[in-house]
């Protein structure tokens, strides 16, 4: 099975990305979906996070408040919230994927985390993609996907940014680079070749 790491900066469209691989015939995961297993309470995960961020990350209904423990970790113990979150996370990932492999040897898995190569994750896969957009296209997208103001979005852009690598330095790592500053039309297209380039190589 060819192992496909799907990343990119914030709220540049790497879930768009991720969805047209997925209508093409990839597997597709979101880290992210993982982690908001991996946070459900009673976990090992949950109760290191409350233990090191503090009751206060914890709603009435018992679950964590994920808008709490950000505003906690970013900018200056995101390093902390890592070392707690990426190790679970990867494991499962990692399961995930021997699942997906022993179902379909000769498909096409896709991972898509934000962090995938902070962590150092991307060894752990065939190709890597990266899709880049400018900063007021993410801005845009933030605000409209978290319903908040562009003020708030361009503040909490550059909070979470600020914990990653700059799209420059990902696309560094990239085996391909999709750039999602153009229409949705125009990413499909970028889309369809990295597809082709990745049946080619599975």
């Amino acid at each position: 099975m060819l192992r496909v790491g799907l990343t990119g900066g914030v709220a540049c469209g790497k879930s768009t990305v991720g969805a047209m691989l997925a209508a093409h015939g990839a597997h597709f995961l979101q880290a992210d979906t993982l982690a908001h297993q991996l946070y459900l309470p009673g976990t090992p995960v949950y109760e290191a996070l409350v233990r090191a961020f503090g009751e206060d990350i914890v709603r009435s209904d018992g679950f964590i408040d994920r808008a709490a423990l950000a505003n906690k970790a970013f900018p200056d113990r995101v390093g902390e919230l890592n070392a707690i979150v990426h190790p679970a996370v990867i494991a499962a990932q990692n399961a995930w994927l021997a699942e997906e492999e022993k179902a379909d040897p000769h498909g096409i898995a896709v991972v898509e985390a934000a962090l995938l190569i902070e962590a150092g994750a991307n060894k752990d896969f065939d190709k890597v993609i990266v899709v880049t957009c400018p900063l007021e296209r993410k801005v845009e997208n933030y605000a409209h996907r978290a319903g908040i103001s562009l003020d708030a979005a361009r503040v909490e852009v550059g909070r979470r940014g600020a914990a990653q690598f700059s799209d420059e330095e990902k696309a560094r790592h990239a085996d391909y680079v999709i750039d999602n500053s153009g229409s949705l039309e125009e990413t499909e297209q970028q889309v369809e070749r990295v597809w082709g380039e990745l049946q080619r190589s599975a």
